[in-house]
């Protein structure tokens, strides 16, 4: 649905467009760019009943279930963002920062860009990028971009929960498992961590949502797919996302790339 929004928006006007969703099971999204056998235990996987689809945006491999997904669809001539991708993620930051916020809860942006090395470099949440969210100094949202044709999409991950050990069993490193859940523990925090009654999935992408809109300074409206973005949907179900050639070896599919 997010890529479907994405291309309509590559060939004709149309709004801003925001989304929050969930996911129905454990599932592990990697970045565009990674090399799925390297990075994830697809064994694993499979055993635990994990499903694996690969982001049109960058990044680095997330186990989603206990996070909400955010996905945001602009021109970059909308004059709400910056034309830049670190002023984007600012911009977004400062959006979801607001959110939490009137849910008690204080996330700051990341000052800096920091390099991921060394064996937890696979996981999207072992070092916070430049202008991503830092409650209590440990990262809590994680978030990726794809520009094309004057457009661009931005996901990325909020999380509600975080178990350190299923993420590390699923999400390869050389690191010895308890070492690894120590050190994530060390980097990453989670909703849950911070504020109990805030684990209402629709009570908290309200909140987020609020938080776009006082900080745009702008009104959503909730609106089904256009006709087009249903058929590219389900043209890209069919033929990318259900394709082990797109989500396990990253090569574009004929007739949708």
């Amino acid at each position: 649905m997010d890529e479907a929004i994405y291309r309509s928006n590559h060939t004709k006007y149309a709004p801003p467009t925001l989304r929050f969703y969930g996911w129905s099971k454990p599932s592990v999204s990697l970045g565009y760019f990674q090399n799925a056998e390297k990075e994830v235990d697809l064994q694993a996987c499979q055993k635990q009943g994990i499903d694996l689809v690969r982001r049109p945006t960058g990044g680095k491999a997330v186990l989603h279930g206990q996070d909400v997904t955010y996905a945001v669809v602009a021109k970059e001539t909308n004059p709400l963002f910056p034309k830049d991708i670190l002023g984007t993620y600012k911009v977004i930051s400062h959006c979801i920062a607001e959110g939490l916020s009137l849910l008690g809860i204080k996330a700051v942006m990341s000052p800096e860009l920091r390099k991921i090395t060394g064996s937890l470099k696979a996981f999207c949440f072992s070092e916070p990028s430049q202008y991503e969210l830092l409650v209590q100094g440990k990262k809590i949202c994680g978030s990726a971009q794809a520009r094309s044709h004057g457009v661009f999409l931005q996901h990325g991950s909020l999380l509600m929960d975080f178990d350190p050990l299923q993420s590390g069993s699923v999400i390869r490193s050389s690191m010895e498992p308890s070492r690894q859940g120590k050190q994530l523990r060390q980097r990453i925090t989670c909703i849950r961590e911070h504020d109990h009654h805030v684990m209402d999935l629709p009570v908290l992408c309200r909140a987020l949502q609020t938080g776009f809109e006082n900080v745009l300074g702008i009104h959503f409206f909730e609106e089904d797919l256009t006709p087009v973005e249903k058929g590219l949907k389900a043209s890209l179900l069919k033929h990318k996302y259900m394709n082990q050639s797109w989500n396990i070896e990253g090569k574009a599919v004929q007739g949708v790339d």
